[in-house]
Protein backbone atom coordinates (compact mmCIF):
# COMPACT_ATOMS: atom_id res chain seq x y z
CA UNK A 1 0.00 0.00 0.00
CA UNK A 2 1.53 3.30 -1.14
CA UNK A 3 0.81 5.98 1.48
CA UNK A 4 1.66 8.88 -0.86
CA UNK A 5 -0.97 10.55 -3.04
CA UNK A 6 -0.49 10.99 -6.77
CA UNK A 7 -0.05 14.77 -6.78
CA UNK A 8 0.11 14.92 -10.58
CA UNK A 9 -3.66 14.44 -10.60
CA UNK A 10 -4.06 17.86 -8.95
CA UNK A 11 -2.80 19.69 -12.02
CA UNK A 12 -5.48 21.90 -13.53
CA UNK A 13 -7.53 22.22 -10.33
CA UNK A 14 -7.65 25.57 -8.50
CA UNK A 15 -9.90 24.78 -5.54
CA UNK A 16 -8.29 23.13 -2.50
CA UNK A 17 -11.46 21.14 -1.88
CA UNK A 18 -11.45 19.86 -5.47
CA UNK A 19 -7.78 18.89 -5.21
CA UNK A 20 -8.38 17.06 -1.93
CA UNK A 21 -11.39 15.21 -3.34
CA UNK A 22 -9.55 14.09 -6.48
CA UNK A 23 -6.41 12.98 -4.65
CA UNK A 24 -8.13 11.17 -1.78
CA UNK A 25 -10.64 9.34 -3.97
CA UNK A 26 -7.89 8.30 -6.37
CA UNK A 27 -5.76 7.06 -3.46
CA UNK A 28 -8.58 4.83 -2.21
CA UNK A 29 -9.19 3.38 -5.67
CA UNK A 30 -5.46 2.77 -6.23
CA UNK A 31 -4.54 1.41 -2.80
CA UNK A 32 -7.48 0.15 -0.80
CA UNK A 33 -9.27 -3.19 -0.79
CA UNK A 34 -12.56 -4.47 0.54
CA UNK A 35 -12.20 -4.92 4.33
CA UNK A 36 -14.85 -7.64 4.22
CA UNK A 37 -13.61 -10.01 1.52
CA UNK A 38 -10.19 -8.57 0.63
CA UNK A 39 -11.04 -8.08 -3.04
CA UNK A 40 -9.32 -5.26 -4.91
CA UNK A 41 -9.55 -2.78 -6.38
CA UNK A 42 -12.71 -1.13 -5.14
CA UNK A 43 -14.97 0.42 -7.77
CA UNK A 44 -16.34 3.94 -7.69
CA UNK A 45 -19.96 4.92 -8.15
CA UNK A 46 -20.99 7.67 -10.51
CA UNK A 47 -20.31 11.20 -9.25
CA UNK A 48 -22.68 12.81 -6.72
CA UNK A 49 -24.38 9.56 -5.81
CA UNK A 50 -26.17 10.41 -2.55
CA UNK A 51 -25.49 7.16 -0.67
CA UNK A 52 -21.93 5.95 -1.25
CA UNK A 53 -18.65 6.55 -3.11
CA UNK A 54 -17.23 3.05 -3.61
CA UNK A 55 -18.38 -0.55 -3.70
CA UNK A 56 -16.91 -4.04 -3.86
CA UNK A 57 -17.84 -5.98 -6.98
CA UNK A 58 -17.31 -9.29 -5.20
CA UNK A 59 -19.34 -8.93 -1.98
CA UNK A 60 -21.34 -5.73 -2.72
CA UNK A 61 -20.26 -3.86 0.42
CA UNK A 62 -20.62 -0.10 -0.07
CA UNK A 63 -18.42 2.66 1.32
CA UNK A 64 -18.54 6.41 1.75
CA UNK A 65 -15.32 8.38 2.16
CA UNK A 66 -14.73 11.20 4.64
CA UNK A 67 -11.30 12.82 4.55
CA UNK A 68 -9.46 15.70 6.21
CA UNK A 69 -5.96 17.09 6.47
CA UNK A 70 -4.28 16.67 9.85
CA UNK A 71 -4.56 14.13 12.64
CA UNK A 72 -7.56 11.94 13.35
CA UNK A 73 -9.91 13.60 15.84
CA UNK A 74 -13.12 12.48 17.51
CA UNK A 75 -15.27 14.95 15.58
CA UNK A 76 -15.65 14.73 11.81
CA UNK A 77 -17.66 17.31 9.88
CA UNK A 78 -20.40 15.98 7.63
CA UNK A 79 -23.27 17.38 5.56
CA UNK A 80 -26.94 17.93 6.26
CA UNK A 81 -28.17 16.48 9.55
CA UNK A 82 -31.52 15.26 8.21
CA UNK A 83 -29.87 13.56 5.22
CA UNK A 84 -27.36 11.79 7.45
CA UNK A 85 -30.04 10.53 9.83
CA UNK A 86 -32.12 9.30 6.92
CA UNK A 87 -29.08 7.59 5.43
CA UNK A 88 -27.99 5.65 8.52
CA UNK A 89 -31.56 4.53 9.18
CA UNK A 90 -32.03 3.17 5.67
CA UNK A 91 -31.48 -0.42 4.58
CA UNK A 92 -28.68 0.49 2.19
CA UNK A 93 -26.62 2.71 4.47
CA UNK A 94 -22.91 2.48 3.62
CA UNK A 95 -19.84 1.72 5.67
CA UNK A 96 -17.70 4.80 6.28
CA UNK A 97 -14.03 5.22 5.41
CA UNK A 98 -12.22 7.96 7.34
CA UNK A 99 -8.95 9.17 5.81
CA UNK A 100 -6.58 11.71 7.34
CA UNK A 101 -3.49 12.97 5.56
CA UNK A 102 -0.55 15.31 6.03
CA UNK A 103 0.06 18.63 4.29
CA UNK A 104 2.60 16.74 2.20
CA UNK A 105 -0.21 14.51 0.87
CA UNK A 106 0.68 11.31 2.67
CA UNK A 107 -1.74 9.13 4.66
CA UNK A 108 -1.78 9.40 8.45
CA UNK A 109 -4.79 7.22 9.26
CA UNK A 110 -7.25 5.23 7.21
CA UNK A 111 -10.01 3.40 9.02
CA UNK A 112 -13.44 2.01 8.41
CA UNK A 113 -16.40 2.16 10.73
CA UNK A 114 -18.83 -0.60 9.67
CA UNK A 115 -22.37 0.60 9.09
CA UNK A 116 -23.79 -1.41 12.00
CA UNK A 117 -22.01 0.94 14.40
CA UNK A 118 -23.71 4.04 13.03
CA UNK A 119 -26.54 5.13 15.32
CA UNK A 120 -28.33 8.44 15.77
CA UNK A 121 -26.39 8.88 19.00
CA UNK A 122 -23.10 9.52 17.20
CA UNK A 123 -24.57 12.09 14.79
CA UNK A 124 -24.39 15.53 16.41
CA UNK A 125 -26.67 18.28 15.13
CA UNK A 126 -24.93 21.60 14.45
CA UNK A 127 -26.40 25.04 15.04
CA UNK A 128 -28.61 26.24 12.14
CA UNK A 129 -27.02 28.80 9.82
CA UNK A 130 -27.83 32.39 10.61
CA UNK A 131 -30.72 34.18 8.82
CA UNK A 132 -28.12 36.26 6.98
CA UNK A 133 -26.37 33.19 5.54
CA UNK A 134 -26.87 32.14 1.93
CA UNK A 135 -28.44 28.89 3.16
CA UNK A 136 -30.23 30.41 6.14
CA UNK A 137 -31.56 27.82 8.57
CA UNK A 138 -29.57 24.93 7.08
CA UNK A 139 -28.55 22.39 9.74
CA UNK A 140 -25.37 20.39 9.35
CA UNK A 141 -23.94 17.65 11.51
CA UNK A 142 -20.76 16.23 12.97
CA UNK A 143 -19.87 12.56 13.41
CA UNK A 144 -18.58 11.88 16.92
CA UNK A 145 -16.49 8.72 16.61
CA UNK A 146 -15.67 8.83 20.34
CA UNK A 147 -19.15 7.36 20.82
CA UNK A 148 -18.29 4.36 18.62
CA UNK A 149 -17.15 1.17 20.38
CA UNK A 150 -13.48 0.36 19.77
CA UNK A 151 -14.46 -2.83 17.91
CA UNK A 152 -16.17 -0.56 15.39
CA UNK A 153 -12.97 1.28 14.49
CA UNK A 154 -11.07 -0.93 12.07
CA UNK A 155 -7.80 0.62 10.95
CA UNK A 156 -6.27 -0.20 7.58
CA UNK A 157 -3.54 2.37 8.28
CA UNK A 158 -2.80 3.70 11.77
CA UNK A 159 -0.23 6.41 12.48
CA UNK A 160 1.18 5.94 8.96
CA UNK A 161 1.62 2.19 9.56
CA UNK A 162 -0.17 -0.30 7.32
CA UNK A 163 -2.16 -2.93 9.26
CA UNK A 164 -1.99 -6.56 8.11
CA UNK A 165 -4.87 -7.27 5.73
CA UNK A 166 -5.92 -10.49 7.46
CA UNK A 167 -6.27 -8.64 10.76
CA UNK A 168 -8.39 -6.00 9.04
CA UNK A 169 -10.69 -8.60 7.46
CA UNK A 170 -11.17 -10.54 10.69
CA UNK A 171 -11.79 -7.35 12.68
CA UNK A 172 -14.36 -6.15 10.16
CA UNK A 173 -16.20 -9.44 9.82
CA UNK A 174 -16.38 -10.40 13.50
CA UNK A 175 -19.05 -7.74 14.17
CA UNK A 176 -21.22 -8.42 11.14
CA UNK A 177 -23.59 -10.37 13.41
CA UNK A 178 -24.87 -6.98 14.64
CA UNK A 179 -26.58 -6.42 11.30
CA UNK A 180 -28.94 -9.29 12.04
CA UNK A 181 -30.02 -7.89 15.41
CA UNK A 182 -33.11 -5.81 16.10
CA UNK A 183 -32.56 -2.16 16.94
CA UNK A 184 -33.11 -2.80 20.66
CA UNK A 185 -30.86 -5.86 20.79
CA UNK A 186 -28.10 -4.09 18.87
CA UNK A 187 -28.41 -1.09 21.18
CA UNK A 188 -27.79 -3.23 24.25
CA UNK A 189 -24.75 -4.90 22.70
CA UNK A 190 -23.21 -1.59 21.61
CA UNK A 191 -23.87 0.00 25.00
CA UNK A 192 -22.15 -2.83 26.88
CA UNK A 193 -19.25 -2.75 24.41
CA UNK A 194 -18.80 0.96 25.15
CA UNK A 195 -18.93 0.28 28.89
CA UNK A 196 -16.13 -2.26 28.45
CA UNK A 197 -14.14 0.31 26.49
CA UNK A 198 -14.32 2.69 29.45
CA UNK A 199 -12.54 0.11 31.62
CA UNK A 200 -8.89 0.98 31.11
CA UNK A 201 -7.39 -2.44 31.80
CA UNK A 202 -7.41 -5.15 29.12
CA UNK A 203 -8.41 -7.65 31.81
CA UNK A 204 -11.56 -6.77 33.74
CA UNK A 205 -14.10 -8.23 36.14
CA UNK A 206 -17.84 -8.65 35.94
CA UNK A 207 -18.26 -6.28 38.88
CA UNK A 208 -16.52 -3.55 36.88
CA UNK A 209 -19.18 -3.84 34.19
CA UNK A 210 -21.91 -3.94 36.83
CA UNK A 211 -20.62 -0.51 37.91
CA UNK A 212 -22.33 0.88 34.82
CA UNK A 213 -25.74 -0.33 35.99
CA UNK A 214 -27.01 3.14 36.91
CA UNK A 215 -25.83 4.60 33.62
CA UNK A 216 -27.60 1.88 31.64
CA UNK A 217 -30.73 2.25 33.79
CA UNK A 218 -30.98 5.88 32.68
CA UNK A 219 -31.07 4.74 29.07
CA UNK A 220 -33.38 1.78 29.72
CA UNK A 221 -35.63 3.01 32.58
CA UNK A 222 -38.26 0.33 32.00
CA UNK A 223 -35.81 -2.55 32.38
CA UNK A 224 -35.55 -3.87 35.93
CA UNK A 225 -32.99 -6.56 35.14
CA UNK A 226 -29.96 -4.53 34.05
CA UNK A 227 -27.39 -6.94 35.51
CA UNK A 228 -29.06 -9.85 33.74
CA UNK A 229 -28.85 -7.94 30.46
CA UNK A 230 -25.19 -7.15 31.09
CA UNK A 231 -24.37 -10.83 31.62
CA UNK A 232 -26.32 -11.73 28.49
CA UNK A 233 -24.31 -9.29 26.37
CA UNK A 234 -21.00 -10.44 27.86
CA UNK A 235 -21.83 -14.02 26.95
CA UNK A 236 -22.69 -12.97 23.40
CA UNK A 237 -19.50 -10.92 23.03
CA UNK A 238 -17.54 -13.91 24.35
CA UNK A 239 -19.18 -16.24 21.84
CA UNK A 240 -18.38 -13.80 19.01
CA UNK A 241 -14.71 -13.58 19.96
CA UNK A 242 -14.76 -9.93 21.01
CA UNK A 243 -13.88 -10.69 24.62
CA UNK A 244 -12.45 -13.79 26.26
CA UNK A 245 -13.75 -15.38 29.47
CA UNK A 246 -10.78 -15.99 31.73
CA UNK A 247 -12.64 -17.46 34.70
CA UNK A 248 -14.18 -16.52 38.05
CA UNK A 249 -15.94 -13.44 36.73
CA UNK A 250 -12.86 -12.28 34.85
CA UNK A 251 -12.70 -11.31 31.17
CA UNK A 252 -10.08 -10.14 28.69
CA UNK A 253 -10.45 -7.76 25.77
CA UNK A 254 -9.26 -9.23 22.49
CA UNK A 255 -6.99 -6.74 20.74
CA UNK A 256 -5.79 -6.52 17.15
CA UNK A 257 -2.71 -8.59 17.82
CA UNK A 258 -4.73 -11.31 19.55
CA UNK A 259 -6.85 -12.10 16.49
Amino acid sequence: MNLSFNKKLAEGYQSNSQIARVLTENWVLANSYCPSCGDLPLSDFENNRPVADFYCKKCSEEFELKSKVGKLTNTITDGAYSTMIERICSENNPNFFFLTYSKNWTVNDFLIIPKQFFTEEIIIKRTPLAPTARRAGWIGCNIDISKVAESGKVFLVKNAKVIDQEIVKQSFNKTLFLRQKSSDAKGWILDVMKCIDEIKSDVFYLDEVYAFEKKLKLKYPNNNFIKDKIRQQLQLLRDKGIIEFVGRGQYKKIQYGDI
